[in-house]
């Protein structure tokens, strides 16, 4: 079976790192240890042991000082750094991928600074496009019982749900404090939440968050969401005394991992063939651009033959070497500017004028003396001197 990862996201004091420690022992406990990954390098102390822990490569007040950072500031560094080695990460956990059957990663407490990060997109990413990746988004249940936290509390976790593009699970937790049945009831239920809102209104009165403008604000987006709670599962555990995650283990292996297969890994390669090809149209339209400019590949002029020669040695030569004789004079006979027709007749020889003939010797004879005069003074000049 391939190897499932993971992702604890919530608010600080939520309980996730709580939540990693049990989740952690409960694995243990039924003799499938997970691979544990922590990526918060501000954390003091973890209570569970990590196979890969951001703080032996990444010192944070050491980047706090380095860089002049304040605690948040520092984190997104921290997970920036980090970043850069998230290759070698994926193949750590790539290796125990026969061996393990889950990941499970704890995040910074600072939910901001790993869900609207550079670094938490990629590191997210990564891990998302090696292995089936579900996000548990872990809610402070006693601190969500009123609608108002209640709805912005959804909101976010909305938000990160489409920032992801991963299947979400929902995790209320310290239900040891406070039931989460009223969760569920709101969720699925849209007119228990109104009957909780106006509750909610009289109980505060005109001066609470229930009230006025933020209370109608509320019911719109109550009838938005229901919708989104419709594509979650929703699971109540107690890190304290462990109750509810047989049932949220269940919900991963069962229901997220093949949700992971059907919508997203289709998604991502439906995406992943679309910039494939765009990048083969750039590629294509770049180097006919570049073709069109050295006038290798024009359209506008067909080329022949001889114009896709690119070198003269290119050119076979045909039985006249190269000569081309012209159409027009295939076939035409020779004319000359002879009286007679014969061709033999109009050759100027001893024969046919003797008188030109001797014309022509005596003067090339005289000019032969001057020159041989002229050469003989020029030799006598040079050796005077």
């Amino acid at each position: 079976m391939p190897l499932k990862t993971v992702i604890c996201i919530g608010m600080a004091g939520s309980g996730k790192t709580t939540f990693m420690q049990r989740l952690n022992s409960h694995m243990r406990s039924k003799k499938n240890p997970p691979y544990v990954i922590n990526l918060d390098p501000a954390v003091l102390k973890v209570p569970y042991g990590a196979n890969i822990d951001i703080r032996d490569s990444i010192k944070y007040k050491k980047v706090m000082e380095n860089y002049g950072l304040g605690p948040n500031g520092a984190i997104v560094t921290s997970l920036n750094l980090f970043s850069t080695k998230i290759d070698q990460l994926i193949k750590l956990v790539e290796n125990k991928r026969d061996k393990l059957e889950h990941c499970i990663v704890d995040t910074p407490g600072q939910i901001e600074c790993f869900v609207w990060s550079a670094s938490g997109s990629i590191i997210t990413e990564s891990f998302a496009s090696t292995f089936p990746t579900v996000i548990a988004y872990i809610v402070d249940t006693p601190r969500n019982s009123s609608p108002t936290t209640f709805m912005s509390n959804m909101l976010y976790a909305c938000s990160i749900l489409y920032k992801t593009k991963l299947p979400m699970i929902l995790v209320f937790n310290k239900t040891d404090v406070c039931n989460a049945d009223f969760a569920k009831e709101w969720m699925t239920d849209f007119e228990a939440f109104q009957t909780a809102l106006r509750d909610d209104q009289e109980l505060n009165g005109n001066s609470g968050l229930g009230s006025g403008y933020m209370g109608s604000l509320i019911n719109s987006m109550s009838l938005m969401l229901e919708e989104f709670y419709s594509q979650l599962d929703m699971v109540s555990v107690s890190s304290f005394t462990g109750q509810g995650f047989d049932d949220f283990l269940n919900v991963v292996n069962n229901g997220k991992i093949n949700e992971y297969d059907e919508y997203y890994k289709v998604e991502r390669e439906r995406v992943l063939k679309l910039k494939e090809e765009k990048e083969k149209q750039r590629k294509d339209k770049s180097l006919e651009g570049l073709m069109n400019d050295l006038g290798i590949n024009d359209k506008k002029k067909p080329k022949s033959e001889d114009d896709s020669a690119e070198v003269l040695s290119d050119l076979e030569e045909g039985e006249d070497d190269g000569l081309v004789v012209p159409d027009e004079f295939e076939d035409s006979e020779r004319e000359y500017t002879f009286a007679s027709g014969d061709r033999t007749q109009g050759e100027i020889n001893a024969q046919n004028a003797p008188g030109l003939q001797k014309a022509y010797q005596e003067a090339a004879n005289r000019v032969g003396k001057s020159a041989n005069s002229e050469t003989a003074e020029n030799i006598a000049r040079y050796l005077r001197q």
